[in-house]
């Protein structure tokens, strides 16, 4: 294992005193490692958190700023934040309007985050939240029950964040967030395994001949193995599942052609390439996009990508301001 460590156990702690060392727009608390806005939003206004395992980065700490997250919950690697740790976040977010949690569909995650929401509840603070489950890839996961939550997340961040930033209520915030996640769909592949630095070694062994589609964001098992292709035939792979899971024609679509991590930009936007005339083809009004490693696994070569089927709201929101480690336009 070859990585820019001081060691396994430190790995967290270390990455975020990086994280405030190097960004004045936020603020860590260390003890409950919480990444907080370093102005908090007015009072009044609905905030947001989220939170999962590390090894994702920029989600979700990267997505923490204006038009995004209030704040967001570091776990270990892979492994969800505790209920304590969103409680703290939660109850020290609170502007008076209520929190809106956005949860990927991990088991740990939705049982922490439960947790956290009942006993943020009995303290006086109201909560909602919204589960994101857009992986096409698989019906159910060594991790979930149902589909796992991935990059819909980083849009729907986007989004709702925008409505909390002007001021909608927590209901129409989270009725907001329930939407979006109901209309995206995810699928994903890699060319390598990811290391976790408490392993020492790759997740999983896949020869280097081989490539995994399906792949979950923490190394989890695909739809199948094959022989590598090139990446107009990887495309196909990636665009027909969604395309057959859901119907995004006639409404603008926002698209995401997500880094896994270890993939340069060089080949992500030649994956953009292929996958975009796919789309056009299909008749997918592709309104606006991103490409690049927003929702990654460390340090696995590969991609996703994801669909939001959206509405003239929905963009409007989606080009708000913004202004985050991993996001930032408008400002």
């Amino acid at each position: 294992m070859k990585k820019l460590i001081n060691s396994p156990d430190d790995v967290i702690a270390d990455s975020l005193k990086g994280v405030e060392a190097s960004d004045k727009s936020v603020r860590v608390d260390h003890e409950n490692r919480v990444i907080y806005r370093a102005t908090p939003k007015a009072a009044g206004k609905v905030a947001i958190i989220s939170g999962g395992g590390s090894g994702h980065e920029p989600m979700h700490g990267g997505l923490v700023g204006v038009g995004m997250l209030d704040a967001a919950c570091a776990g270990q690697v892979f492994t969800s934040p505790t209920p304590d740790q969103m409680l703290a976040a939660t109850t020290e977010v609170d502007n008076g309007a209520g929190v809106l949690h956005i949860v990927k569909n991990y088991t740990g995650d939705v049982m922490n985050f439960e947790m956290a929401a009942e006993m943020a509840s009995d303290a006086g603070v109201e909560v909602a939240t919204v589960i994101v489950a857009d992986d096409v890839a698989v019906q159910d996961s060594l991790y979930t029950a149902g589909r796992r939550g991935v990059g819909t997340t980083v849009l729907l961040e986007k989004i709702v964040g925008a409505a909390a930033e002007e001021g909608q209520d927590l209901a129409a915030v989270a009725a907001l967030a329930q939407k979006v996640s109901d209309n995206g769909r995810s699928m994903g592949m890699a060319l390598t395994s990811c290391t976790v630095p408490a392993a020492g070694k790759p997740t999983f062994d896949l020869p280097d001949d081989q490539m995994e589609i399906g792949i979950g964001i923490h190394g989890e098992p695909g739809r199948h193995r094959e022989p590598i292709a090139d990446a107009k035939s990887i495309a196909k792979q990636l665009v027909d599942p969604i395309l057959a899971d859901y119907d995004f024609t006639g409404a603008p679509v926002i698209v995401m052609l997500n880094g896994m991590g270890g993939t340069p930009l060089i080949e992500l936007y030649l994956m953009y390439g292929e996958v975009l005339p796919l789309l056009e083809e299909a008749g997918v009004n592709v309104a606006r996009n991103l490409v690049g490693n927003y929702i990654t696994s460390l340090d696995m070569a590969g991609c996703s990508l994801t669909l939001v089927k959206a509405d003239d709201d929905m963009i409007r929101l989606w080009d708000a301001p913004v202004s985050t480690a991993g996001l930032r336009w408008g400002m």
